[in-house]
């Protein structure tokens, strides 16, 4: 018998509002080989408010690796008060970029991070852009950053994780100070065992090092996340949360998730290979619930949030900290 999916899975989160979207807008960065352009989507109503950088993934679709993709959590995230900010990174497939000769092609690693420091530049730019958004304002004291895949690598090295690779003499440094907390869902790992095929298409991956990453974070990462071509490591993707520094990190592992976590990157999109609608309700309700206590240190949203996962018949995902692996509700791993 079928019965209507939930909107937040079992986690409690507030009463969402109309979503407002406005795109293209165009971002002032001067020497990028295509213009930066962003999708803004904010709720209808609600004045000073918290902003989620959100970058999408690499993956082969023509249009979800874009602003155009991530609906299924960046429509969430807006409806429950965050305004969320989605640039086309360069590699994305709709501008047909990856197999130039520019530098850093086919991923454009270090460009990602630009792109979401000129979007804190000029986030002004972007309030006074957006058709009554000025009277409302953007709380730029209040930024988050959200990535999935490369997008995780993305929000990994403004956290402060760098590409220390030996022919590469540019500053390592892509962190940006602005960013309060991160979200890293599925990101690449440690490369000190990449596979063959990742060595060969995407060097660069070889090189991350996340002992320098001291942002505060939640990583998110699939107990069956699994791909040979990258790693034959399943704890590959969770390298953000276990090599980085510090007790402010959290790790969220979903039940049965592979790559696309039930259907983040879009609606019914083809390359979900573990649809699954409950799952991604539970994944953006729990992101939404520890950026809201990360932005707002009196909200309790987020203990709240572990709380009821905990209490679920049956749990969709384990949380664990390196600092508070004793309580209730939370596991180490």
């Amino acid at each position: 018998m079928s019965k209507p999916y939930t909107d937040a899975g079992d986690i409690p989160v507030d009463e969402p509002q109309p979503v407002l979207t406005y795109h293209p807008l165009t971002v002032d960065a001067p020497g990028r080989p295509s213009p930066l352009e962003v999708k803004v989507s904010v709720p209808a109503s609600g004045t000073d408010l918290p902003v989620i950088l959100l970058s999408h993934g690499h993956g082969a679709s023509n249009h979800l690796a874009s602003m155009k993709g991530y609906a299924p959590v960046a429509e969430f995230w807006a409806a429950h008060g965050f305004a969320v900010i989605q640039p086309t990174h360069l590699d994305a497939n709709e501008l047909g970029l990856r197999d130039t000769d520019l530098p850093d092609a086919p991923l454009f690693w270090r460009d990602r991070a630009t792109d979401m420091h000129h979007v804190l530049d000029h986030l002004e730019d972007i309030q006074n852009g957006v058709p009554g958004l000025a009277a409302r304002g953007l709380d730029a004291g209040r930024v988050a950053a959200v990535g999935h895949s490369l997008g995780g690598m993305t929000v990994a090295s403004l956290l402060g994780m760098q590409v220390l690779d030996p022919a590469d003499h540019r500053a390592p440094d892509l962190s940006d100070p602005r960013i309060t907390a991160g979200v890293v869902i599925g990101a690449p790992g440690s490369g000190h065992d990449l596979a063959e095929w990742a060595r060969e298409n995407y060097p660069v991956l070889q090189h991350l090092d996340f002992s320098t990453m001291t942002g505060t974070a939640l990583v998110i990462a699939g107990d069956e996340d699994l791909n040979p071509y990258f790693s034959e490591r399943l704890s590959y993707r969770s390298d953000a949360y276990t090599l980085s520094p510090g007790s402010n990190k959290t790790l969220l592992t979903f039940r049965g998730a592979e790559h696309i976590y039930g259907g983040v990157s879009g609606w019914d999109a083809k390359e979900t290979s573990d649809e699954n609608p409950e799952r991604v309700a539970t994944l953006r309700a729990l992101v939404w619930a520890y950026l809201r206590s990360q932005l707002f240190t009196d909200d309790p949203a987020w203990q709240t949030a572990v709380d009821a996962l905990a209490d679920a018949e049956q749990p969709l995902a384990e949380v664990g900290t390196k600092e508070h692996a004793h309580r209730p509700g939370l596991t180490q791993p």
